[in-house]
């Protein structure tokens, strides 16, 4: 199944004003007017509708007006932004499929540690192999055997808050950097 997202978005350099457009907004135009022309009742003018819809639909596709994502695409999208603040992101996310096979939110990611190291102030930062990377933000104390390839698993926490857990220590509340 298809998604379609009708804003400008690159390679997710979303713009909190860009996700206020795509949550405002209920459906895209140019899907709105596709969706038109089946009610047209002579045929020769709805297929003309749907010819110059397509062409409509195909031109802002190809110049980054409008963005068309397979569900997969959504799933590892939401997994790569993962603890990045973005409220209207599950609104952007949700389009498309809608219903009773809506998505469900991304509660946890487990990954690998690449690296592990200390600032000047004691806390720590995590480089995952996913790409991530969090920084510990409370001050309490971290003991784990840093070594590259341990398992780690990022939660949700209460408050909007992370809580990262390295191989079997005690969880270290985190920030994505």
């Amino acid at each position: 199944m298809l998604t379609f997202c009708a804003a400008a978005i690159g390679t997710f350099g979303l713009s909190c004003d860009t996700l206020a457009q795509v949550q405002s907004s209920e459906r895209s135009t140019l899907l709105s007017d596709l969706s038109e022309c089946r009610a047209m009742p002579d045929a020769a003018v709805r297929l003309a509708c749907f010819d110059r819809t397509a062409d409509a639909l195909d031109t802002a596709e190809r110049q980054g007006e409008l963005v068309v994502m397979e569900r997969q695409q959504i799933r590892e999208a939401r997994r790569q932004l993962f603890g990045f603040s973005a409220p209207a992101l599950p609104a952007l996310f949700s389009r498309g499929g809608g219903g009773t096979d809506a998505e469900p939110e991304v509660d946890s990611l487990e990954t690998t540690l690449v690296s592990a190291g200390q600032d000047h102030e004691g806390k720590w930062t995590f480089r995952l192999a996913d790409g991530g990377e969090w920084r510990q933000i409370d001050s309490a104390p971290v003991r784990f055997q840093n070594r590259s390839g341990m398992e780690v698993r990022v939660r949700r926490a209460a408050l909007g808050s992370y809580l990262l857990t390295a191989g079997k220590s005690r969880a270290v509340r985190v920030k994505r950097q």
